[in-house]
């Protein structure tokens, strides 16, 4: 009943926002389709933060929404000859979110990730990779955490956290109960999922959805490759790991200074291995040498859904096992930013707000501080979604003045960065919430941890995204 009521009252809040006369929003000659793109925002807004619905819910009535009253087919009585309407979108377009080339860089993860599963791969990686760390607690602890973020790199943070608490279970019953050791390890999956989605494209939704803004041939389209923003960010990843892992074994020290390590599981040694390996490798590969290929991440992505599919080592059972409701969620964002840019509300806006004199300084702290804020209590998406569209908009106003902090490229990829270091509560991310729920670890650890880590992270990241930008190895 609760969230019916709040359902209720965020409709109302949009149609009043839908009825306002045009005059309210301090926007010169904004039209009707373009205010109706505001009641959307604001519909969207308000069920993205209270989650009166699921966040996939939302993002499909954005895009039905946007169907049926800022389109072409719109609802007939929505539609008007007169000049102040504005010009109507093409549903085809907004339909298509759900087939952005981003989308398919998600489908080509999620399917790598099954197969990996399938073939036993995931093991077998896991057990070559801890060996390496011998038996001392503190070397198997940074083990875990680095093959963790490694994993969520390429992997779904979810299903990262959720394989490797997994093989941590026989670990678990080699520590004394009373020491602080299984805390340690439990947190330090989280974590490292956590910090590795930052290293790519396809490690967290965040990333795509700044990239694809960044890209966007109808806005800033910056050129930025998969290897583009791998070269940065990798190296950040890997300084956080590290960083995180003398938090942790300090924090929660080990009572018992060895483990005995033993990760289970099938691993597959006939085709379905071989298969798998070869088009993971193939395909990371590509990913990361975009550049020189002349093939995109998004296309690349296609290569093991259809190697797999034509092999047999995905079957549409799999298919339903892929979380398609990120993909919605995802969708609905871009939805947003096509109706921003779309309706000319985007452009409306730049004319009647004077970016050009506001601090840059400011609004990097603002939008970085906002949505590290709200992605520690509603998703990390939705979060990105929500505001980078605005940011966007206001970076295309402020012009040259943002090349002081590094360019519009620090702000957009910031708040990727932002979303992820998030990591505070059991509800900030899916990875925390697995870690929790097995009663090892108390939210008063998870803060403290969280905490320290997260603004460890916003720190060194943001001073590197304004020397990547200040240099001109990304596009400003």
């Amino acid at each position: 009943m609760k969230k019916l009521i709040s359902s209720l009252v965020i409709l109302l809040l949009a149609l009043i926002v839908w009825n306002l006369p045009s005059t309210s929003f301090g926007i010169d000659g904004l039209t009707t389709v373009q205010q109706r793109v505001i009641a959307i925002f604001v519909l969207a807004t308000l069920l993205w933060i209270t989650e009166a619905i699921p966040s996939w819910a939302t993002s499909l009535v954005i895009i039905t929404t946007m169907c049926l009253t800022v389109s072409d087919n719109s609802l007939s009585f929505l539609k008007s000859d007169s000049e102040s309407f504005g010009t109507l979108m093409s549903s085809k377009e907004i339909m298509a979110t759900f087939a952005n080339p981003v989308i398919m860089l998600f489908l080509g993860g999620f399917i790598l990730a099954i197969a990996a599963t399938k073939s036993g791969l995931d093991v077998l990686l896991a057990k070559t990779l801890i060996k390496p760390f011998g038996k001392r607690s503190e070397t198997v602890l940074l083990g875990f955490i680095l093959i963790t973020g490694t994993f969520s790199m390429f992997i779904s943070n979810t299903a990262t956290a959720a394989m490797m608490l997994v093989f941590l279970t026989p670990v678990f019953a080699a520590l004394p109960p009373d020491g602080k050791g299984r805390t340690a390890l439990t947190l330090s999956i989280p974590i490292a999922a956590n910090l590795g989605g930052m290293a790519t494209p396809i490690g967290t939704p965040p990333n795509a959805i700044a990239l694809q803004a960044l890209n966007d041939p109808e806005g800033l389209n910056m050129h930025i490759g998969f290897g583009d923003w791998v070269a940065f960010m990798f190296p950040l990843v890997i300084v956080l790991l590290f960083i995180s892992w003398y938090l942790i074994k300090k924090l929660f020290p080990f009572k018992k200074k060895t483990i005995e390590l033993s990760i289970t599981g099938e691993i597959h040694s006939g085709w379905r291995m071989k298969v798998v390996s070869i088009t993971f490798i193939i395909t990371v590969l590509m990913w990361l040498f975009d550049r020189y290929t002349g093939v995109d991440a998004n296309t690349v992505a296609m290569i093991p859904m259809g190697v797999f599919a034509v092999t047999g080592v995905i079957t549409k059972r799999d298919l339903q096992s892929i979380n398609w409701s990120v993909i919605w969620m995802v969708a609905g964002g871009f939805a947003l930013g096509l109706g921003l840019n779309g309706s000319g509300l985007a452009g409306a806006v730049i004319r009647s707000i004077p970016f050009g004199g506001w601090s840059p300084m400011l609004i990097l702290i603002i939008s970085g501080a906002i949505c590290y804020i709200l992605s520690n209590f509603i998703s990390n998406t939705a979060t990105a979604a929500l505001l980078v569209p605005i940011l966007v908009v206001a970076c295309t106003g402020m012009g040259d003045a943002l090349k002081q902090i590094g360019g519009t490229s620090t702000v957009i990829i910031g708040i990727a960065l932002s979303a992820s270091s998030a990591m505070c509560l059991p509800i900030s991310t899916p990875p925390n919430a697995i870690a929790h729920s097995t009663g090892l670890v108390e939210q008063k650890d998870m803060l403290k941890i969280g905490l320290i880590v997260g603004m460890v992270s916003l720190i060194l990241g943001y001073l590197l995204l304004f020397f990547v930008g200040k240099t001109g190895l990304i596009g400003g």
